[in-house]
């Protein structure tokens, strides 16, 4: 990785691959016509060819491979003219083929890479594949005593898979990883990412050693559903490892499970290698043909990304890079900065066309960002227009209320007690004093009453100054415009 080395955990270095299991967004299963919505009630959304009936026969999902080519373009990666699916078999009781659908020697997408920022360094992650296959069924316990139930609704779900490199060398870095991968496939809107409902979920191969030896024996960590279950359960293993390897044991590899009550991975079996599933070329499916024109129209149709956009923003907005990185952290996060920015633009007021975007990027990444943070709500959800906003920004640029007033302005706006902005900074009491000589007879007035600030002020003492001024707003009730209140101070003061 083009990073700097990740600090030891008592002299042992940490190594990490993530195998990503995103379901891609389409209306129907990966080999049948199923539904794949969520929350449907037990196995109605399974049909003969996922119950695996005598006579069925798969049929590839186009939606599927389409989205699969999109990532691949996204990633860098070597999109195959020709792939295979393969049959993985292993026995369990929500797969009833008794194999998976999958991929294996040649997969749909080989290669690639994907760029996260850690402590304000730039880290690259190499793909090893990203395939193509399709999703077991549930086994329910909880309902049942001394049984199980089995749900097939997800069976025949489509999967891609996506394998990392071992290049991650801590928590840390493997969570920022998994948030970019995250965010990369729900802006191209091939995953919806909902980790609640398994959307998008991870499983993290990790192992030490000492620096210089070879790879250590890896455990791998199923199933993991959040960034913060994922941060804990690498942190808990590379523990175990460690305190294994320091009492003069072994490590076995295994699959293993996080429990989050107790902090702890525990295993749950020895881990199968690929000889283990014999693998073979699903006879029932041909070989998987991607024409260069199909990749051609994927890549047109694909929106803009995040990289390329944060590059146009610092470029044409002039945006500060974490400006710019923040404001492309979703689609609708971009789209709801560039409607924001124009109307702030075409308000004209009071500020030159280039410091507009600034100003909404500020607004956005503050009380924006805080408010639906607080709320648990993302910007889709945000109770304001963009022009309500705007206006907003505006008035502050224009001098009509302070930066303080603007707030109590955008909770009043949040909470939907008024939609007009000029009404609501009148309802309140927030208008800034306009009146030149109004202002400068407070100015005098607390001049006057403070002769000994205004002593120390000409001595050389700043903070006398600061004082000055906050007697000037409490004065005008905080009304005043601090520029303009500091402006004339200083001249009167010859300052």
């Amino acid at each position: 990785m083009n990073a700097p080395a990740a600090p030891l955990v008592r002299g042992w270095e940490v190594v990490i691959g993530i195998e990503t299991h995103a379901q891609l967004s389409t209306a129907s299963k990966m080999f049948s016509g199923a539904a794949t919505r969520f929350g449907a009630a037990p196995n109605t959304q399974a049909c003969a060819v996922d119950l695996a009936l005598p006579g069925t026969l798969p049929v590839p999902n186009r939606g599927a491979v389409a989205r699969a080519i999109r990532f691949g373009l996204a990633v860098g990666a070597k999109v195959a003219p020709l792939s295979i699916f393969a049959r993985k078999n292993y026995f369990y009781p929500d797969l009833p083929k008794g194999y998976q659908i999958s991929q294996y020697e040649i997969p749909v997408v080989q290669g690639g890479r994907v760029e996260f920022v850690l402590e304000g360094d730039r880290r690259t992650v190499r793909l090893t594949r990203a395939h193509l296959e399709e999703d077991a069924g549930k086994s329910l316990h909880e309902d049942y005593h001394g049984m199980s139930g089995i749900d097939l609704n997800r069976a025949g779900t489509p999967l891609l898979e996506i394998v990392s490199e071992p290049d991650l060398r801590s928590a840390a870095e493997a969570v920022e990883y998994a948030r970019a991968l995250h965010a990369l496939v729900v802006w191209l809107d091939i995953c919806d990412g909902n980790m609640q409902e398994g959307s998008f979920r991870c499983d993290a191969n990790v192992s030490v050693r000492r620096p210089g030896q070879p790879l250590g024996t890896r455990r791998e960590i199923k199933n993991l559903n959040s960034f913060r279950f994922l941060q804990q359960a690498i942190d808990a293993e590379v523990q175990w490892q460690i305190e294994r390897l320091e009492d003069g044991l072994a490590i076995e590899q295994a699959t293993v499970l996080f429990d989050p009550d107790s902090a702890s991975t525990r295993a749950m079996r020895s881990k199968e290698d690929a000889h283990d599933y014999r693998y073979f070329p699903d006879p029932d499916l041909p070989p998987l043909v991607i024409e260069p024109e199909w990749v051609e129209r994927e890549r047109a149709a694909m929106p803009e990304l995040p990289a390329a956009m944060a590059e146009r923003f610092r470029r044409v907005d002039g945006l500060p890079a974490y400006d710019a990185a923040m404001m492309t952290q979703s689609r609708a996060l971009a789209r709801w900065y560039e409607a924001l920015r124009d109307a702030c633009v075409a308000l004209d007021a009071g500020r030159t066309a280039s410091a507009w975007p600034k100003l909404a990027a500020n607004w956005l990444m503050g009380e924006v960002s805080k408010r639906l943070n607080a709320e648990g709500v993302t910007i889709e959800q945000i109770p304001l227009a963009v022009e309500q906003l705007a206006a907003l920004i505006g008035r502050v640029a224009d001098g009509t209320v302070s930066h303080s007033g603007a707030r109590q302005v955008f909770e009043a706006l949040w909470n939907a007690d008024d939609g007009d902005v000029d009404a609501v900074i009148e309802r309140l009491g927030l208008r800034q004093m306009s009146d030149a000589g109004a202002l400068e007879a407070i100015v005098d007035a607390v001049i006057a009453a403070n002769a000994k600030s205004v002593e120390e002020f000409r001595a050389g003492k700043d903070k006398a100054f600061n004082a000055l001024v906050g007697q000037v707003m409490k004065a005008s009730k905080g009304k005043a415009n601090p520029a303009q209140a500091s402006a004339l101070l200083r001249r009167k003061l010859g300052g």
